[in-house]
């Protein structure tokens, strides 16, 4: 029994389409990202001042008297503002292109909420760096890493992001500055101060492995409470795809490595303090998910190697899932 039903050709050539498209848009957006959110002339009493804008509501600072650098400085900010729009404008069109064909070829989706969240945290260059995906919604860059779809219950409607930076960040706010540029009416639960949630009641929970922590502000938001599991999402290499969503626009996904996001979601599955109603379907996904690199992700090994670095805490999900496999091969035979 197989648990991968892999892409057709063509779903697969319009995959390193997507991503070439997408790699050379997002490089337009970190270089637009970069620059002052707008320059100004202002007049104050009979002087003339260059300001640097900061926001939508105006906010900003003096940056001296208009004078000939000043000029010049206005100048170069605007003709490199408009240079970059018009090649985003270029790069926008035939990305959404090949975005519209991705949905048409019926590859995984993401939920739409999810896709602005992950283009402004990639704008930000936070993805990989600062930030992973591991919740559910990992899942569609587990099946384009193993080049098929995978049998796995569908997104849930709320969204896991997991700090992962290793030294302190500069910004005080680094995650909340992201998700209100997302969406500025996203606020903090005042009963979960881990999670946020918008107008819509969509939910971004941020998480924290203890040795992470200490690099995240203490004035950022959310405040994740630091799990000792997380440890283990930061172990192997992370997978890095370019997903669709629904309502026709691409994101870029980083995940932890599936093995250990896998024996993981087989872990929660055993704990009493985990859900009841999710913990069915984190040991589907758990076994699934190892069924599927073992079949389809060699890059991913599950060899000798691999087994001598699974902790004691996470032996038996592994024993688990070997005898499982080894009884459904019976079963089939």
């Amino acid at each position: 029994m197989h648990t991968v039903r892999a892409f057709t050709d063509e779903q697969s050539r319009l995959l390193v389409n997507l991503r070439q498209r997408y790699e050379a848009w997002i490089a337009i957006e970190r270089e637009r990202t970069a620059l002052p959110y707008d320059l100004r002339r202002k007049t104050v009493g009979k002087y003339e001042y260059l300001y640097q804008i900061f926001d939508r509501s105006g906010n900003g600072k003096s940056l001296g008297n208009m004078d000939a650098t000043r000029e010049a400085e206005l100048k170069a900010y605007r003709e490199k503002k408009t240079e970059l729009k018009e090649r985003g404008s270029i790069l926008q069109s035939n990305l959404a292109e090949s975005a519209a064909l991705y949905r048409a070829l019926r590859l995984p989706l993401l939920s739409s909420d999810a896709g602005p969240i992950l283009r402004e945290c990639d704008r930000r260059d936070l993805l990989g760096t600062h930030l992973v995906v591991v919740g559910t919604n990992a899942i569609a860059a587990y099946m384009i890493e193993a080049n098929g779809f995978i049998l796995l219950p569908d997104e849930t409607e709320d969204f896991d992001l997991a700090w992962i930076a290793t030294e302190q960040e500069a910004s005080e706010q680094t995650v909340w500055q992201m998700l209100k540029a997302v969406d500025p009416t996203f606020t903090i639960n005042s009963e979960r101060d881990f999670q946020a949630r918008n107008a819509r009641a969509y939910e971004v929970e941020l998480l924290v492995a203890p040795s992470r922590a200490g690099t995240l502000s203490g004035r950022d938001q959310p405040r994740p409470i630091p799990l000792p599991e997380q440890e283990w999402l930061l172990l192997g290499r992370p997978v890095d795809q370019v997903i669709g969503c629904r309502d026709g626009s691409p994101a870029r996904i980083v995940a932890p490595d599936p093995r250990w996001f896998a024996l993981h979601k087989l872990w929660m599955s055993q704990q009493a303090k985990r859900n009841p109603l999710k913990r069915p379907k984190d040991r589907k996904q758990g076994f699934a998910l190892l069924d599927a690199v073992a079949e389809a992700m060699p890059h991913y090994p599950l060899d000798a190697v691999f087994e001598a670095a699974i902790p004691s805490e996470l032996q038996d999900c592994f024993d688990n899932w070997q005898n499982n496999t080894t009884a459904q091969r019976r079963s089939d035979w």
